[in-house]
């Protein structure tokens, strides 16, 4: 994968790597915490007398995990990428400008796919949510 040459955590690679240390770290926790999330909406809609409707709401949770991991293992964060800014500072949230326009064309593409793969990340985790809620007896 193209972000393995990102392991320096300071050099900004044109839709590769637009995230450093501090902003990899918040990503990481954003993925624990949606997995989390996940994992008790999921055990409370199981053991619960709701309808599968319900698990709609794990799309929410599991997409919010999934791009959390994806972002920090990509060290690419797609906000950054749709709004032309990196973060390589020790301060979560500091941003420069991106300012060659073909570099934020490829920070765009890069941030629509991570928001595709966590997007189907979270409809896999509800159809099977909803699946077994549908078989449970």
């Amino acid at each position: 994968m193209m972000w393995r040459n990102c392991l320096n955590y300071a050099e900004y690679i044109p839709g590769v790597c637009n995230i450093g240390r501090a902003e990899i770290a918040l990503r990481r926790r954003i993925g624990w915490l949606g997995l989390a999330l996940t994992i008790a909406l999921w055990a409370l809609i199981e053991f619960l007398p709701l309808s599968p409707p319900w698990c709609l709401l794990l799309f929410l949770t599991a997409s919010v995990g999934s791009v959390g991991f994806i972002q920090a293992g990509m060290h690419f964060c797609a906000g950054f990428g749709l709004r032309s800014v990196l973060n390589f500072g020790p301060e979560v949230g500091k941003t420069d400008t991106v300012q060659q326009a073909e570099f934020r064309a490829r920070d765009r593409r890069t941030a629509v796919r991570i928001f595709a793969y966590s997007a189907l990340s979270g409809l896999l985790v509800t159809a099977a949510a909803w699946y077994l809620k549908q078989a449970a007896p």
